[in-house]
């Protein structure tokens, strides 16, 4: 064999993969099925070492199932739609589609030469309108199922860009592109009833038992089930229609603390209010901020007094006031609260504010009664002693407190116990051009119609413009103006587009018939779904995975899917982030200035590492001086200073190229990198000197392979049964390993298999069995070099279609063990003896050792220590 060239063993395998449609999923119901699947990617047009790990890891999967013998769906498709190719058609002009399309055709050609184990044929962007108009279809069934409804919210408004702005669009208050105050604004909106799915969605997680634990958790937190106590404060002075105010609290034992009652600017009583000046001006102030939970409990809390009065429902006589508060939304519970400062911080700090009275209900078990420095908020499990209330002065823990309170309530007439959940119906309205249009037609005389399924898809318009704020499609009459499908009257097309969420909430159920002419493929969807394994980052871990979940319902619902599918994906896996050091300097003005990690040199003198902007060579005169130098680069402007690793940012510029890599390097060695270095769920630090290290490894095989390959027919050698012992245990350990995620787990095995192999003097056929098994495990990480190994060494056919080895379990149980020989304290040999040998005998065969030997160099022996089964410990 020639010296190891990846740029051209590479192209080669990959050629001869196409052509033989290796990787191509076949329908095949004599074989299981495998579904293997990697979140799918935005095209931003360049891929990341992120990309890199993510989708090794799904590769590594998919070609061990294939080599098992199962039929395997790996996939690939593209997030496509979305404000970035919008905001890109404004700054740079151009068209959204085609800046998307370039960037999927830029993307696709960098992961290629990355020789992922993909069916090509299946793929799909979700800006097709082959999928998005399936997708329209659905939306359609799903509003006949009752699904989908239309009703007024409170959104973020961005007034210049002048269209609703995504939770996480919102920056401090402002529009994350235009920089302008983003107001709450009402607006007609389409949703998804997820909300019906509640307790479904909450108790189906205990079934996932291969998701992690934290993912479960995130999940459960945010559908957010509660029990409280719902009941009705009765009003004193409010407007007519107002008799009482309706209030959902999870801590009805903290009633005989409340000092305040308090509504959302958004509820109906404050609409009612605000042909008053001043609360018109006080709503005002409200809606310039978010509409999130998240952003009201950051933001500064404050309230209106209304002047209207409630009657406490335990004492008549006992009125709290009623104010307009920031901090309270429409959507959760009733939009009205009580405020209990002693029990509740942010209530502590509203009544603190406004000069409230502050009561404590209860205080720690021991404690006594005494005035608040800020409020005291047990954990439910916590035992407490009431000091005021209907509970008396009974020690109770939260959990018994509010069960008692929601059972006195009942008991008294004055409220009932109410189960609520957290999570809110999904709003998928949102007024851009590049999104999936939804398909309804609105009619002065039908009112809202859906659009004919014969019409679909309802296609976007290529001649937009971007020189307005807005979305163009209210602006384009030859496609909002349309007949209705109904009457046939004048209308006008619905002209908000849909949530990309929605998008990504179905593509792994499209992706088992691609080019179906309905959503999904009845035989197709039953065959291949469940996904077996689904690999993503932990950033996804809320919505798109609940979102997804909801869909799966809703597509069964629908008659979509089967029910089996309404859990889509069997197993999840997030993994960590690549990382990098960054290189930062400061400009005349003292703002930093970030550079590439191939625009600095880094030295090591003197055991101190120095990184420099740019290509610089230390002058001779300074070596001996490091300080001086460094002085001298200082002063030059040159001395970089280094942030630890973090998160690769383009911002931060600490980003790895991984065509620099591939190009230098090779594919195999940027996939066994970032497969080697950390357990797949943490992160892993890139560094130049692992990849250096990876290459070299690899060449080190490429010659282990060049040697055997050059062995003599009838060489005998020595050792064919150890060798073969170990070749069993790598087959064991690797399977196990990939199997359990462990990618590093199972480098590590190839490691010691081929240090092992390096060593082995076992006979011509042992050796060259041993190699091919050795290209086999290699194959899921590294399948490049793997088939020039298999090929050379005359195995049959395309090592990636190869059966996977198996491995004996008689040759797993080891008779003999191998003892590290430590002399003075520092390992210097090791031997292979029986497990049974006695110490006596086990003495001898290691002070025979030739490496012992030298070591000693002829000192006396003063001890030998045989540790039966670990260690032998020599003292010279």
């Amino acid at each position: 064999m020639s010296r190891y060239d990846p740029a051209s063993i590479e192209p080669k395998w990959q050629k001869a993969w196409d052509e033989a449609n290796t990787f191509a999923a076949r329908h095949d119901p004599a074989k299981p099925k495998y579904y293997v699947l990697e979140m799918f990617p935005y095209p931003s047009g360049r891929i990341h070492m992120g990309h890199v790990r993510n989708y090794t890891m799904g590769d590594v999967v998919a070609r061990t199932k294939l080599a098992q013998g199962f039929s395997v769906l790996h996939p690939m498709g593209w997030d496509a739609f979305g404000m970035p190719a919008e905001n890109a058609a404004m700054e740079r002009g151009g068209h959204p589609k085609d800046w998307t399309y370039g960037n999927i055709a830029d993307m696709r050609g960098q992961m290629k030469p990355l020789g992922l184990s993909i069916d090509w044929s299946r793929e799909l962007a979700t800006c097709d309108p082959e999928y998005y108009g399936q997708q329209q279809a659905m939306f359609l069934d799903m509003m006949e199922k009752g699904l989908v409804y239309r009703k007024a919210a409170v959104v973020n408004w961005d007034p210049v860009d002048m269209t609703v702005l995504a939770n996480e669009q919102v920056i401090d208050g402002k529009g994350w592109r235009s920089g302008a105050a983003v107001e709450r604004r009402e607006l007609t909106q389409w949703f998804f009833k997820i909300s019906d799915y509640s307790e479904d969605l909450l108790n189906a997680l205990d079934g996932l038992k291969d998701w992690p634990e934290k993912v479960r958790l995130m999940q459960a937190n945010w559908i957010g089930k509660s029990r409280g106590l719902q009941f009705a404060f009765e009003t004193v002075g409010a407007p007519e229609g107002f008799d009482s105010i309706e209030v959902y609290t999870t801590r009805p034992d903290t009633l005989m603390g409340a000092s305040f009652a308090a509504i959302s600017p958004d509820h109906p009583l404050a609409k009612v209010l605000e042909a008053d000046p001043a609360v018109a001006a006080f709503l005002a102030k409200c809606r310039m901020g978010g509409t999130t939970a998240e952003a009201l409990e950051t933001a500064e809390k404050i309230g209106f007094d209304t002047g209207i009065r409630v009657k406490h429902p335990l004492n008549p006589d006992w009125e709290l006031p009623v104010w307009i508060a920031n901090f309270i939304l429409m959507d959760y519970g009733t939009g009205a609260i009580f405020g209990c400062p002693a029990h509740d911080q942010r209530d502590f700090d509203f009544a603190t504010k406004y000069g409230l009275p502050i009561k404590a209900v209860f205080v720690a078990e021991g404690a006594e009664d005494a005035a608040l420095a800020e409020a005291f908020v047990p954990m439910k499990s916590e035992k407490v002693r009431f000091v005021r209330g209907f509970a008396g002065a009974e020690v109770q823990t939260g959990d018994e407190a509010i069960a008692a309170a929601i059972a006195h309530a009942e008991a008294q007439g004055y409220g009932k116990g109410v189960t609520k959940f957290r999570l809110r119906d999904w709003g998928v309205s949102r007024q851009r051009y590049w999104g999936c249009p939804i398909p309804v037609v609105h009619c002065a005389t039908c009112g809202v119609v859906p659009e004919k399924k014969e019409n679909l898809p309802v296609e976007l318009p290529y001649d937009v413009s971007f020189d307005k704020p807005g979305n163009p499609l209210d602006r384009h009459p030859t496609w909002r103006d349309v007949p209705c499908p109904k009457c046939g009257a004048a209308a006008k097309r619905e002209t908000d587009t849909m949530d990309t969420f929605v998008d990504s909430s179905w593509y792994y159920a499209r992706f088992t018939a691609p080019r179906a002419k309905v959503p999904t493929d009845a035989a197709e969807v039953d065959y291949w779904m469940n996904v077996d394994q689904y690999i993503g980052g932990i950033e996804h871990a809320i919505l798109h995975l609940l979102y997804s979940r909801f869909f799966a319902r809703a597509m069964h619902a629908t008659g979509h899917l089967p029910q089996r599918a309404t859990e889509p994906f069997n197993a999840l896996f997030t993994q960590g982030m690549v990382t990098h050091e960054i290189y930062k300097t400061t400009d005349d003005r003292g703002r930093p200035v970030y550079h590439l990690p191939e625009d600095v040199t880094v030295f090591t003198i003197a055991d101190r590492r120095i990184v420099v902007r740019g290509n610089v060579e230390p002058p001779l005169d300074m070596v001996d001086d490091v300080d001086a130098w460094i002085r001298a680069l200082a002063d030059e402007g040159l001395l970089v200073e280094v942030i630890p690793s973090a998160k690769m940012s383009k911002s931060k510029k600490n980003v790895v190229d991984p065509m620099n890599i591939i190009a230098q390097f090779g594919a195999d060695t940027a996939r066994w990198f970032v497969m080697s270095d950390s357990p797949p769920e943490r992160d892993v630090e890139w560094t130049a000197s692992g990849a250096e290290a990876t290459y070299k490894h690899l060449s080190r095989v490429w010659s282990l392979c060049s040697r055997i390959g050059e062995m003599p027919v009838d060489h005998t050698g020595e050792g064919d049964d150890e060798l073969t012992r170990a070749t069993h245990k790598a087959v064991d350990e690797v399977t196990r390993s990939i199997e359990g995620f462990a990618f590093n787990k199972a480098i590590a095995a190839l490691y010691g298999f081929t240090n092992t192999l390096h060593k082995a003097n076992a006979s011509t056929p042992v050796m060259k069995e041993a190699i091919r098994t050795l290209a086999k495990l290699m194959s899921p990480m590294t399948p490049h070099i793997a088939e020039s190994i298999w090929s050379y060494q005359g195995g049959a056919g395309l090592c990636a279609t190869a059966p996977w080895p198996k491995a004996d379990p008689a040759m797993l149980v080891d008779d003999s063990v191998t003892l590290p020989i430590q002399i003075n304290g520092k390992r210097r040999a090791e031997i292979r003896v029986p497990k049974d040998m006695p110490a006596a005998e086990v003495e001898k065969i290691a002070l025979a050792d030739e490496d012992v030997i030298k070591f000693l160099a002829g000192q006396p022996v003063k001890k030998i220590i045989v540790v039966p089964g670990r260690i032998i410990n020599v003292v010279a």
